[in-house]
């Protein structure tokens, strides 16, 4: 024992060369004087044993009851402990690996979260411990140890284990290589869309926007795609629908440029005739941010002709941005009108397959719905409504920059048009930016009661959803339920967006159809795609002309109709003023 008081020394002291210097202690801790004093005696009955030495360090306010002792010896003990004592651990473990010492972390403690994941049942209360120490590793060791874990998890059909997975996906995904994407992540990631509990489907959209620069061209343009078209239209959660089209406006630069020209307008027009106020400003927003990516023509024919309604819509905020995007795409082409040699540049994204420059569509709108409304999905209790819902809209969504100031950014005629314009219309008020990332901040999402909730297993049917939202809702009119899980939303203004959306000409409703996610080989020239849209353009017109014709006929058919009224209303008085005449005659 008078070893260990020796090695106590020159632990905080350096080399001991003499017997003398024992008996300086003033580099060794207080609560290891007494101790090591009783260690270093001369008389060696005296001396503690180690057992007794270990057992009063570890008493409370010992010099070894701390927080990595601790740790360490929950570790070698794991086996043998509860899985609800492992589930707190872990999530206390995360938040003290920092105060650890340097190599701790990586030597000690990794190998034995690595051992309790594979050998044990800790599942994926060990993620958020097991990513931040992967942050130590080099990228070939993170790829040999850390990322069969990862693939592992995402086997599971565990609903919690899932939803870990997809909220701390933006910490690990930098290091998965796209085949391991491809191959294994995203078949599982995938089956996410369709899962009958929303916060699943939630935060399975949201991973795409971390996945897609890795996703080869038929997971991303087909497949993911195909789910969103789903989820937009047949959805019965308006969040669900708004953040849908909020991913793919961010995920936009890395479609193909043929797909996104064929996608990209139609799903954002049909977003705009969203009952869900936030929805419809989503996809004006989404418009704006994605611009870049639009031939002139289009917007003139489709674009700005969807847009115009929104100008009286029955919420403030989506007023607002319809105003703003319109401003911006009439200032495109009024300086197009004035200088024809812009087109050229304004339209230089348009069949550019790398993302651009600006990248706008990356920063340009927050997520609609925070962890705390994620978790009235969960409750499956009444939530209180809001007095004015565009106060809501306002909330969810960043607001973009004045769109006015397209022109004064874009004066100059060089090749930089597009990547400015771009810039100046999908830029943000940073001052509301920086309150919605206090506030999601504040409610994180890996905030939740992991033990107290039943989440269950995900291989329970989950078409079932869109089965139930397709038999109620139609692709263009969302029609809430009593009891939908929203809080600080109104319904009244969403049954007068359907009434209207009802009353819309049905001609100029466009939505995803199979027949747009064919082969690459199958899609038209682009040639073909204008003329198509010249043709459907005149097509609506006589259509328009044609209504307009049988309005007048109908309103000559009623003006006829009251005119004979009028005539056998006076006919009869004449009648009775003639046959009152004759008894005043006869009497």
């Amino acid at each position: 024992m008078w070893g260990l008081g020796c090695l106590i020394w020159e632990t905080y002291n350096g080399p001991l060369n003499s017997n003398l210097q024992l008996k300086v202690i003033d580099k060794i801790p207080k609560q290891l004087q007494v101790i090591y004093r009783e260690l270093t005696s001369n008389n060696a009955e005296g001396r503690p044993n180690p057992a007794d030495v270990i057992a009063r360090c570890r008493s409370n306010g010992g010099f070894f009851k701390n927080e990595l002792v601790d740790a360490l010896l929950f570790l070698e003990e794991i086996q043998m402990k509860e899985r609800g004592e492992k589930g707190r651990f872990f999530s206390q473990l995360a938040g003290q690996l920092e105060s650890f010492p340097d190599g701790v972390g990586r030597y000690k403690i990794l190998p034995q979260l690595l051992a309790a994941f594979e050998f044990g049942d800790a599942g994926s209360a060990v993620l958020p411990p097991l990513l931040q120490l992967g942050c130590q590793l080099p990228d070939a060791e993170y790829q040999r140890r850390v990322v069969p874990c990862v693939v592992k998890l995402f086997t599971s059909n565990d609903r919690a284990t899932r939803l870990r997975l997809l909220q701390q996906l933006d910490r690990f995904v930098d290091h998965l290589q796209p085949a391991t994407v491809n191959e294994a992540i995203f078949p599982q990631v995938a089956k996410g869309f369709l899962d009958t509990n929303a916060a699943i489907r939630e935060q399975t959209i949201k991973s795409v926007v971390h996945l897609a620069p890795k996703l080869d061209y038929n997971n991303l343009n087909v497949e993911t795609l195909r789910y969103f078209a789903k989820l937009q239209s047949k959805d019965e959660h308006g969040g669900i629908r708004t953040n849908t089209t909020v991913c793919l406006g961010k995920i936009a630069q890395h479609l193909h440029p043929q797909i996104r020209q064929k996608v990209l307008i139609g799903a954002f027009i049909r977003g705009t005739r969203d009952p869900f106020p936030p929805a419809r400003a989503a996809s004006i927003l989404a418009l704006a941010a994605t611009q870049q990516y639009f031939l002139l023509q289009e917007v003139a024919n489709r674009i700005l002709p969807a847009l115009c309604p929104l100008t009286t819509d029955v919420d403030k905020g989506v007023r607002d941005n319809a105003f703003r995007t319109i401003r911006g795409f009439l200032s495109k082409l009024e300086r197009v009108s004035e200088d024809p040699g812009l087109r050229e540049s304004m339209e230089a994204d348009v069949n550019t397959a790398t993302p651009s420059l600006s990248n706008a569509a990356a920063t340009w709108a927050g997520w609609a719905v925070t962890a705390v409304t994620a978790k009235f999905y969960r409750s499956q209790s009444d939530t209180p409504k809001s007095s004015n819902a565009h106060n809501t809209s306002r909330i969810l969504l960043n607001k973009p920059a004045s769109l006015e100031q397209a022109s004064s950014s874009q004066s100059s005629a060089s090749t930089t048009a597009t990547t400015s314009s771009a810039t100046s219309m999908t830029s943000l008020d940073h001052d509301h930016e920086h309150d919605l990332q206090n506030a999601t901040n504040a409610n994180s999402d890996c905030d939740w009661d992991w033990d107290a909730d039943n989440w269950g297993d995900m291989e329970q049917q989950p078409s079932t959803v869109l089965e139930h939202g397709s038999s109620n809702i139609s692709p263009s009119s969302h029609s809430p339920k009593p009891n939908d899980q929203w809080i600080s939303l109104e319904e009244k203004p969403e049954e007068e967006a359907a009434q209207n959306v009802e009353d819309k000409n049905e001609s100029s409703d466009i939505g995803w159809e199979d027949s747009e996610f064919q082969p690459l080989e199958d899609f038209q020239p682009l040639e073909h795609t204008q003329t198509e849209n010249i043709e459907s353009t005149n097509t609506i017109s006589t259509k328009l002309k044609e209504a307009r014709r049988k309005r007048e006929e109908g309103k000559l058919a009623r003006q006829k109709q009251m005119e004979a009224k009028r005539d056998n209303k006076i006919t009869e008085q004449m009648l009775l003023l003639r046959n009152s005449n004759l008894n005043n005659y006869i009497i």
